[in-house]
């Protein structure tokens, strides 16, 4: 891969990180293998081209569907058009427990773990806005009580 092949992007814009990628490296063999620095660094790029080549081909899949936004749909079609049809059973399973493991995290979902009805919420971010401008006005105001009218205050 020429380092400009990505418009406007230099070799170590494209690239993966280095540490991630050894410890991935260092998982998948038994713990008496050793991996040259120039082994490392050689999967590393071959990594990216593989990335490159697949979100090239899922762009051209989702262009023939004439669709704006590259789905899963399209990556998994891509794997067979380039010839990894064996592979997508295990990526589908992985993409499925992917999206398991983010229902289930903190960052899983903009509302996740959000137990209150819009408008309690509409009234702590009032309550909110109340402390802080009682805070920046060296507390010169005091807070609102939760329940108060926060139209009263402006």
């Amino acid at each position: 891969m020429d380092p400009m092949d990505i418009v406007g992007k230099s070799k170590e814009d494209v690239s993966l990180p280095k540490s991630t990628m050894c410890k991935i490296i260092k998982e998948m063999l038994p713990p008496d293998v050793r991996v040259a620095r120039d082994a490392q660094d050689l999967l590393v790029e071959c990594c990216v081209e593989f990335i490159n080549l697949l979100s090239s081909e899922s762009n051209e899949v989702c262009n023939r569907e004439d669709k704006k936004t590259i789905a899963p749909e399209h990556v998994l079609k891509a794997l067979q058009v380039l010839g990894f049809g064996e592979y997508i059973e295990e990526v589908y399973a992985a993409y499925e427990q992917h999206k398991l493991d983010t229902l289930d995290s903190p960052k899983g979902g903009k509302f996740s773990g959000v137990e209150m009805t819009e408008e309690e919420a509409v009234a702590e971010q009032q309550r909110m806005f109340a402390e802080a401008r009682a805070r920046m006005n060296n507390g010169l105001t005091k807070p609102a009580e939760p329940g108060a009218d926060p139209a009263a205050d402006s």
